[in-house]
């Protein structure tokens, strides 16, 4: 049954005075599943120009628990860092970790996807992100999954490119987004992966893309 709603906008925005993107994605349980599960999530995120996150804020109410979940980000000499700290139950928890390579979270890993240049990619390739749960970084898997023709709510087919974001340690899925096989790499839809159940996410508008949608199969 359909179990609440999902919806994200990213806007143009600023970070410490600077021009960056802020992403909202919203997913609310209908009160009909609040009988089974409440589910109140709200994620924000935070990239520069050049799609590199410098802040993340999830905050979750799941069954009966509250959970607020901060990732700051930062970059020196070649490292990445971020500052992570999770309050529930009353309680603040604080960690920091290090990385060669940039750290990621749930939203900025698909501004992540949308840089990739996939031409020379082939279906079923892996990669693997640090990735901030609000505790520690794991070691995520993103795979490339192919291309596949997607309906958005604007009733346009567009030929997307198909990635998966899957834990490393058990192989559960975390989410599955597709994004135009064009120069703009919008995103059309995002799969997310729940504790309870799965959330959706559709293109339903978009303005102001720098490229042509070659990507457009239908309308």
């Amino acid at each position: 049954m359909k179990a609440g709603a999902a919806s994200m906008v990213t806007t143009a925005s600023s970070w410490q005075g600077e021009p960056a993107y802020r992403s909202v994605l919203l997913c609310t349980g209908s009160k009909r599943a609040d009988n089974f599960f409440v589910l109140r999530d709200t994620l924000t995120s935070i990239v520069g120009k050049n799609l590199e996150p410098l802040y993340y804020r999830k905050g979750s109410y799941e069954g009966k628990n509250y959970t607020v979940d901060e990732a700051y980000y930062s970059y020196k000499n070649g490292v990445s860092n971020v500052r992570q700290r999770r309050f529930k139950k009353g309680k603040y928890i604080n960690s920091s970790f290090d990385d060669k390579s940039c750290i990621y979270d749930m939203l900025s890993i698909l501004a992540y996807a949308r840089s990739l240049n996939i031409q020379n990619y082939k279906e079923g390739q892996k990669m693997y992100v640090p990735m901030a749960t609000g505790k520690r970084v794991d070691v995520e898997t993103l795979t490339y999954r192919g291309k596949k023709n997607i309906k958005a709510e604007n009733d346009t087919t567009y030929r997307s490119l198909v990635f998966e974001v899957a834990s490393n340690k058990d192989g559960k899925k975390l989410i599955t987004f597709y994004i135009t096989d064009d120069e703009n790499h919008l995103p059309i839809r995002l799969d997310l992966y729940l504790n309870f159940g799965s959330a959706k996410a559709m293109l339903q508008s978009v303005r102001g893309y720098r490229h042509p949608l070659t990507s457009i199969v239908s309308r």
